[in-house]
């Protein structure tokens, strides 16, 4: 068990990536295998390893198995931090931002902010944004993530009126209960 923790092949490391970073994703052999460029076969062993290993938990969805993190392993939480420090989504979030321009917020919104991977990241800019670094940036991480990524740009004006909309239903929602 200890030789899977150290990720001793790339294919490891691989795998555990896109599993371990949102660990409510799954997915299933032939599009981990298509994504890494890989044979079906190497795919397949190593997430045999791993799921022997209990890293990963396989289950059946129609006539496929489908593969997610074990969030109940007990080194679950260190082996997604280190994913997660492996990936560095914190500072390039933070570098992206600062180079976009006067971006006042963002947010991730929709089912990935819900925990449910379909597939699609929407993402909301509030203020000043440079739409051509934006669409660079874009193009750069659209082949790196194995999801769309939506992005919408309101300026602060239009953020603060959607925004002053949405209150006022949300109290009523509320006093109707």
């Amino acid at each position: 068990m200890i030789e899977i923790l150290i990720i001793s092949s790339r294919m490891h490391l691989k795998i555990l990536l896109p599993l371990f970073l949102k660990s409510a994703s799954s997915s299933y052999l032939r599009k981990l295998a298509h994504e890494f460029g890989e044979s079906t076969n190497s795919v397949r062993v190593e997430l045999n390893n791993l799921t022997r290993a209990g890293y990963l938990q396989a289950f059946p969805a129609g006539r496929t198995m489908r593969y997610r993190a074990n969030e109940s392993h007990p080194i679950f939480p260190e082996l997604q931090r280190l994913v997660r420090k492996y990936f560095g989504n914190d500072r390039i979030v933070e570098q992206v931002l600062y180079r976009l321009g006067e971006v006042d917020c963002a947010y991730v919104t929709g089912d990935y902010a819900e925990g449910r991977d379909t597939g699609t990241i929407e993402v909301l800019l509030v203020g000043v944004v440079n739409q051509v670094y934006l669409k660079r940036v874009l193009e750069k991480a659209r082949p790196l993530l194995p999801r769309k990524i939506k992005v919408r740009v309101l300026t602060r004006e239009e953020f603060y009126n959607m925004e002053s909309m949405m209150v006022p239903r949300l109290l009523i929602h509320k006093a109707d209960e």
